[in-house]
């Protein structure tokens, strides 16, 4: 199967949400909207299942997700002034791949793109 290249207009919202990435996979892929939104929500259920048993996720060109576990430490209540320990916490963190972090850098040297380039199939 041969890499399929999709173009991404201008977002109108700052974010790109999981409706808008289930309408892109209804739009440029075929697949049926109840179909998309499935997939969508399967993809993301799976990471964050993976981080809530405490397994990195790994997505080779775009980054890793990682848990790390912050060790307790002391704290105070802001409004009382008063001291409050915080307790030992797992925090997901992410770390953007080297080739992301070279795309975004790349994106900065260009003349304000309107266009994003995604790949998606074999490679």
């Amino acid at each position: 199967m041969n890499a399929m290249d999709f173009t991404l207009e201008a977002l109108e919202t700052p974010a790109l949400t999981k409706a808008h990435l289930a309408d892109l996979l209804f739009e440029q892929i075929g697949l049926n909207k109840r179909e998309s939104k499935d997939m969508v929500e399967a993809f993301f259920d799976l990471i964050a299942g993976s981080l809530i048993e405490g397994t990195d996720v790994k997505i080779s060109g775009f980054g890793n997700f990682q848990i790390r576990v912050k060790a307790p430490r002391p704290g105070r209540n802001p409004r009382t002034g008063e001291a409050i320990p915080i307790g030992e916490r797992r925090v997901a963190t992410f770390h953007a791949s080297a080739k992301l972090k070279e795309q975004i850098h790349g994106s900065i040297d260009a003349a304000a793109p309107q266009e994003v380039e995604w790949s998606v199939g074999a490679e």
